[in-house]
């Protein structure tokens, strides 16, 4: 963690050597601005970002985007649906506010993971490069936006908007940057075990906007070290380094308490907090479902925030290891109470968020996708739960310049796998590339052949 005491005392070599070096993965602030600077000028950037709620858990096909009221006993969906604003289409009926707004989504009904296991979809295949998908986006815009110093890539969990919540972690790794480095490890606000911490500046309002004071600190330390080659060669960067931290950008970014309060208030969801916190499944005893109604709104504000400050892709994780995982088993609810308990609250969030970026103007700026790992089985358990299901997942984008209104696929009469051209985590991944980048522009810079070669896989259909 950076602290900037306030104090009237000149800075030292080595202090400003530490504000200088906010580390991102063992190279500092001021080394990933000199490789910038030196950057060609040849740029594949769209100038768009990309936010990722990830379901943890494996949400539940049947009573999300794709229900199935007639299927037969045992397999139908077990909560009612709501009608759309698409002639014909339903969703879950805890999806109340998105079903007037299914016009402007796209519904993808024939998308699968291939794999039944948590932690999946927010990494690259492990036969590829397995990294954090935001890494990818990371490794072409470079880990820090070059104007606002904000992280292109960052994981938001409930404690970066919600202080009193102490749980609240992925299943497994979701910083995992593989063969990208550890450069592009992703920024984690209020979380733990981030390579960024948390940025805090100890200073008074005045001593923070004296800007003259600081140059004039700068300078009596340049006067001292004129004769120090070490730091000759770093210094301007050294500087602009600060400047980037003193700007303020990112300590703005992620303050709330900044926005429009009407916003705010929008976004809001703790009315979605279930009252008797569902006892009777252990993860409600230990608060897991309230934490996820508490905080997913005010999430996807700070995600909306970080992508104007320069932030290219944003993963959401408020869902507490994995509270959309239906088994009915004593440890998790059951389908119906699951729903409520949660999909309210996604529900909301997700409306508010739409109407949010189009009243700002930017639904062609910023692409939102919501998935999780796996979806969930057909049978209905015994205790009324569905179990893991690699065959078919619920896959929701809007945004980025998508058409929206789209039905993509079909899934079988009994809801377990596509009827026929199935799509997977290779055609999300490469949709989310096009929308950022120009792949063809990719393809001219043989450092990232790799991005490139996920690129070239087919995107899904008709929205790129």
């Amino acid at each position: 963690m950076l602290t900037l005491h306030d104090t009237h005392a000149r800075l030292t070599r080595r202090e400003l050597l530490r504000v200088g070096s906010l580390a991102l993965g063992g190279l500092s602030l001021s080394s990933l601005l000199a490789a910038k600077a030196n950057a060609s000028p040849a740029s594949p950037i769209r100038g768009k970002s990309v936010i990722f709620i990830f379901q943890q858990g494996g949400p539940s096909q049947f009573e999300t985007f794709d229900p199935k009221p007639d299927a037969p006993e045992g397999i139908r969906t077990l909560t009612g649906t709501t009608q759309t604003s698409l002639p014909g289409v339903l969703f879950g009926d805890t999806l109340e506010q998105l079903a007037p707004l299914a016009h402007k989504l796209n519904i993808i009904r024939s998308y699968h993971t291939g794999n039944a296991g948590h932690n999946i979809i927010p990494m690259v295949s492990p036969d590829s490069l397995n990294a954090n998908i935001g890494c990818l986006v990371s490794r072409v815009l470079g880990a820090t936006h070059p104007t606002t110093g904000m992280p292109t890539n960052a994981i938001l969990f409930p404690q970066a908007v919600c202080p009193d919540v102490t749980r609240g972690s992925a299943r497994g790794d979701m910083t995992q940057t593989g063969s990208m480095g550890p450069l592009y490890a992703p920024f984690v606000p209020g979380g733990t075990g981030q390579l960024l911490r948390n940025l805090r500046l100890n200073l008074s309002p005045e001593r923070f906007n004296d800007r003259r004071e600081l140059a004039a600190q700068f300078g009596r330390l340049q006067s001292q070290l004129d004769h120090d080659p070490g730091f000759q060669s770093h210094d301007r960067n050294q500087q602009q380094a600060c400047e980037v931290l003193l700007s303020g950008r990112v300590a703005d970014a992620l303050d709330l308490t900044r926005e429009n309060p009407r916003v705010v208030a929008a976004y809001d969801t703790t009315r979605y907090v279930p009252a008797h916190n569902w006892a009777a499944a252990n993860r409600g005893r230990r608060g897991y479902y309230s934490g996820q109604a508490k905080s997913i709104g005010k999430l996807l504000l700070m995600a909306r925030r970080l992508c104007e400050a320069g932030a290219g892709f944003v993963t959401i994780h408020a869902d507490y290891e994995g509270v959309w995982d239906f088994h009915a088993d004593g440890e998790n609810l059951n389908v119906i109470d699951g729903m409520q308990a949660i999909g309210r609250s996604f529900d909301h969030a997700v409306a508010a968020f739409i109407a949010d970026v189009e009243a700002r103007g930017l639904d062609d700026k910023i692409m939102l996708v919501t998935t999780g790992e796996m979806g969930r089985t057909p049978r209905i358990n015994r205790g009324g739960g569905r179990d893991h299901w690699a065959r078919l997942a619920p896959l929701m984008i809007y945004g980025g310049g998508t058409p929206g209104g789209r039905v993509i696929g079909q899934s079988t009469r009994d809801g377990g796998e596509p009827a026929f051209d199935p799509l997977g985590t290779p055609n999300l991944i490469s949709t989310i590339l096009h929308t950022v980048f120009d792949i063809g522009q990719l393809r001219l810079q043989p450092a990232l052949n790799a991005i490139t070669r996920l690129g070239e896989v087919p995107a899904i259909p008709g929205l790129v």
